[in-house]
């Protein structure tokens, strides 16, 4: 049975996660830039989806991630649109599902390692590349298997699937998980744990 905390936690794990979802990440430009041309954000091109299952995951630890990514793909098969592409059980069929499947253990692995050493950048950076190269990983397996078993929808091979889904959006998903870093360091450290 989860403690109530975990419980709250993976709620927001649930919620930052299906933010994520619709929010692109952006970087601003460097701060001795802003007094002559203002604040300007440029967009990385992939969502904070990913940056969402791990904060979740280095706040709430490896529980709550897991709940709330369960919750998250639960909701998404359901038929509601929380997927970047909509929702609803045909989703499986996608090549991107295998990423969200690799939510489940990347959210794992990440809360494990986050708790496992005091909250310091270097071991929370640890655990968030972790989570993502696990994410990655099972979104990779996905593929290929899809492909060997024709149960993937696509109509590009599989080295240009495998460099449209992981190779293109993993600069900027790293980008995105020192973001993450920072800020699940500063929070815990905020919240005395």
């Amino acid at each position: 049975m989860a403690a109530p905390i975990e419980l709250l936690w993976a709620f927001i794990g649930l919620i930052l996660t299906i933010g994520g979802t619709l929010v692109e990440a952006s970087i601003t430009s460097p701060p001795w830039s802003w007094d002559t041309s203002g604040i300007q954000a440029y967009p990385l091109g992939v969502s904070c989806q990913i940056g969402a299952v791990l904060l979740a995951s280095c706040l709430g630890g490896r529980n709550a991630g897991v709940l709330s990514q369960i919750a998250y793909l639960a909701l998404g098969l359901a038929g509601f649109p929380v997927f970047t592409q909509g929702g609803g059980i045909g989703y499986i069929r996608e090549p991107m599902f295998g990423y969200l499947l690799g939510f489940v253990p990347g959210a794992w692995i990440c809360g494990l390692l986050a708790f496992k050493a005091p909250p310091r950048l270097e071991a929370l950076t640890f655990s968030c590349l972790c989570g993502l190269l696990t994410i990655h990983l099972a979104g990779l397996v996905y593929l290929i298997f899809g492909y060997l078993f024709s149960w993937v929808n696509t109509s590009v091979p599989l080295l240009k699937a495998v460099l449209m889904y992981s190779y293109n959006p993993l600069p900027e998903q790293l980008a995105l998980t020192c973001a993450v870093t920072v800020i699940a360091f500063t929070i815990r450290h905020l919240m005395f744990y």
